[in-house]
């Protein structure tokens, strides 16, 4: 017969391990989109807490005073699946950030709509580098790389062990934001310099035909040349896609080693 039967301590080690886990896909990409069910998601963090749990065997057990100390670590395990996740999740900021780049290169800086991932407005290039860089997380297995990332930070950073150092922390947001600005100047370069080189063609037909209307011309070639571009440049998605998923380890290990 099995035996089913548990300790206290067991199950209240086995709820820090639920808390971290589904904080951590809240925020997590992929497993933070608003179009999956909530019952797959609340599903999927216990069912994952659980293998978590088995494979951390044996455990130490949890001490606390009151039910307020309880509480305090509670929110200290919370936190840390929320900046695990968040640390990957900020990454796909940078295709947004790019894509807006792009559009307001390409003249459709003002046609935007909902994200249904995100619940927010966001240009079209952005959504179209968005949903192909989640395609190819998918296709890569970065997915699976989250998992054992999570599964790995019980080692550096067991339960009620984590240590939260600001300073640490603020230095990882500041390079960060280096990194965002760089890579995704680096993704829309491509349709930066056709639309540089298209505004010199057009700056020059101006002053050799004046009876012509740029404005009205231009609109037009800069749209079709940058929806052009994009085309041909379908190959370098895996490319974008690397310095994405780069930047998506960088910061999950820094985040992890500001807390350990």
């Amino acid at each position: 017969m099995i035996d089913y039967s548990f300790s206290m301590a067991e199950l209240e080690y086995f709820l820090l391990v639920v808390i971290r886990v589904t904080c951590c896909f809240v925020t997590a990409p992929f497993f933070s989109m608003n179009n999956t069910p909530r019952r797959v998601k609340v599903g999927l963090g216990i069912f994952t807490a659980y293998l978590i749990y088995q494979a951390t065997l044996p455990h130490d057990p949890v001490e606390y005073n009151t039910v307020l100390g309880y509480a305090v670590i509670i929110m200290k395990e919370a936190i840390v699946g929320l900046l695990i996740g968040f640390g990957a999740s900020i990454c796909n900021t940078i295709v947004l950030y790019a894509g807006r780049f792009v559009d307001m290169e390409i003249g459709l800086a003002m046609a935007s709509q909902m994200d249904p991932t995100t619940n927010q407005d966001a240009s079209i290039t952005g959504v179209y580098f968005q949903y192909m860089v989640m395609l190819l997380l998918l296709v890569s297995g970065m997915h699976r790389y989250l998992l054992r990332a999570l599964a790995e930070t019980y080692t550096l950073i067991p339960v009620n062990g984590a240590v939260f150092r600001q300073d640490a922390l603020l230095a990882s947001f500041i390079q960060f934001m280096s990194d965002y600005l760089n890579i995704g100047f680096r993704i829309s370069l491509p349709i930066f310099c056709v639309s540089l080189i298209v505004n010199v063609v057009l700056g020059i037909l101006a002053k050799t035909s004046p009876q012509m209307n740029m404005f009205a011309v231009g609109m037009q070639i800069k749209v079709l040349v940058g929806l052009c571009v994009l085309f041909f440049t379908t190959a370098m998605l895996p490319y974008i896609s690397d310095f994405v998923y780069t930047e998506m380890k960088t910061m999950i290990v820094r985040f992890v080693e500001s807390m350990m």
